[in-house]
């Protein structure tokens, strides 16, 4: 019984209007993602699985952005330049 309900909410996952946040590549499809490789493209942040896929998205991200908002996956927003550049400057405290 819980197999074949947890197929049917995945189905309805996938079919559903709400969006879920990104969590395969969508270059390599069924990859998980690896939270340091990402490509920030069109005010959104793509994440990749390897290295070889962030060329990939590089070199053509609105094809992976419409991708995966037809598929229903949330895009996280990309920091704009001003963000990442606080946020760097966090990293570099040493405890």
């Amino acid at each position: 019984m819980k197999k074949g309900l947890l197929v049917a909410m995945l189905l309805g996952a996938a079919t559903a209007a709400f969006a879920a946040p990104q969590t395969t590549c969508p270059v390599m499809k069924g990859n998980k993602i690896n939270p340091k490789l990402y490509v920030d493209a069109e005010g959104v942040r793509i994440y990749v699985c390897c290295g070889g896929c962030v060329g990939k998205v590089k070199a053509d991200p609105a094809k992976y952005i419409e991708q995966m908002k037809a598929e229903g996956v949330e895009l996280e927003k990309a920091p704009s330049a001003k963000d990442a550049k606080s946020t760097a400057d966090h990293g570099q405290h040493h405890h």
